[in-house]
């Protein structure tokens, strides 16, 4: 049965401790492997203090919480893996190093073992090819922390049979997760689609248009959206977002609408990662900036650019069969926590004013940057019937 089967995370960062502990509680027995012994002590203790966290809260009984404490395994070498029917890798976002981790995985793995990958942005494909595994490989992005984020994007790779995703479906569901399903392309739906909300926000900044706190102010009073960009970028950690950017570039071939920012990398060469280092683009070691902002339509501008922009990017997204109109706006809302989806964002904006505001803007800056997308017309169609 599913609920037996055991499951091998590799890595013991904040993404595989908490993947582990999400299949620990939902009744597998769990091994977590990491070369370094001080990230399995961290990862140990960080779960220990969730469950408690949880008990306390009455979330988890006392019997739960020894429960799956009990599952837990910690161990530094793979040869703890091959007893798994499942092994998920959270290692780093790195070809290389997954490359590395997979082939030698191959080697040790029984051959009927599923192995997935947790990557944000790279190919699962090239991946898959890695692991020697293609038809039993998919990809399996969790969102931070796993524990809290109900989504769950699945990527099959050209290779996976079938059955294996319908397998993932199924698992994610005993977990209490909620799933998308994607095309094998950069940053797949979410890290795609999100793009503008960051890439966006640096130009206007770059432009002198406005600064951090105003674009901040813009997004989330206008538009209702839960952290400004720059918030944001500095919430998830300068060097992670421009990392993600920068794969969605160089896979898209240099497509200039996901262009990385010079400010943003600069930030990252000289450290200033957002909160974790103190300092990003707002300074933590001071009161974060409260400021009145008075020019009503220079946010709405601001807002409505961004928006237009994610929008265009999510009508683009569907046309080319990334991933279905439904799943496209679950995973904006479930994965990014976004007001709504964009697509149905589209049709209470207004598509015809979607289509002449990305005109305006192509009309100004003359930048392929900002060209329409050629799935209007046949979205215009489909919300026509």
């Amino acid at each position: 049965m599913m609920d037996r089967e055991r499951f091998g995370i590799v890595g013991a960062g904040a993404m595989g401790s908490g993947i582990a502990q999400l299949a620990a509680m939902s009744g597998h027995d769990v091994v977590v492997v990491d070369l370094s012994s001080a990230a399995l002590d961290a990862a140990a203790s960080k779960i220990r203090e969730n469950l408690n966290l949880l008990e306390t809260k009455g979330k988890l009984t006392p019997i739960e919480v020894a429960a799956t404490n009990g599952r837990l395994h910690f161990a530094d070498t793979m040869e703890a893996l091959p007893g798994c029917q499942w092994v998920i890798e959270a290692v780093a976002e790195k070809y290389d190093v997954k490359n590395e981790l997979l082939g030698k995985l191959n080697h040790i793995l029984p051959a009927d073992c599923l192995v997935a990958t947790n990557t944000s942005s790279l190919s699962v494909n090239a991946l898959a090819t890695s692991s020697g595994r293609p038809k039993q490989f998919l990809g399996m992005h969790f969102f931070n922390p796993p524990l809290r984020m109900p989504l769950v994007e699945l990527i099959p790779g050209l290779n996976t049979d079938p059955a294996v995703t319908n397998r993932a479906v199924q698992l994610m569901e005993l977990w209490g997760k909620q799933t998308v399903l994607a095309q094998d392309t950069p940053g797949f739906i979410v890290n795609r689609i999100a793009r503008p909300y960051y890439t966006e926000a640096l130009r206007i900044l770059e432009e002198g248009i406005a600064d951090c706190s105003t674009i901040d102010a813009a997004m989330t009073e206008i538009h209702g959206f839960k952290m400004g960009p720059f918030a944001l970028m500095d919430f998830i950690g300068n060097d992670v977002n421009y990392a993600v950017t920068n794969s969605v570039w160089e896979g898209c071939y240099c497509e200039p609408r996901y262009r990385p920012s010079v400010t943003q990398r600069n930030l990252v060469m000289a450290n200033r990662l957002g909160k974790k280092t103190g300092i990003g683009f707002y300074d933590y070691s001071k009161p974060m900036p409260k400021q009145k902002h008075s020019d009503e339509l220079l946010l709405l501008k601001i807002a409505n650019r961004i928006l237009l922009m994610l929008i265009n990017e999510a009508v683009d997204a569907w046309y080319f069969g990334i991933a279905s109109r439904s799943d496209i706006d679950k995973a904006m809302t479930l994965g990014v926590s976004y007001p709504k989806g964009l697509l149905e964002w589209s049709l209470g904006f207004g598509i015809s004013h979607c289509i002449e505001g990305m005109a305006d803007l192509y009309d100004f800056y003359r930048e392929e940057r900002y060209r329409t997308s050629p799935g209007f017309p046949k979205w215009i169609s489909e919300n026509s019937q």
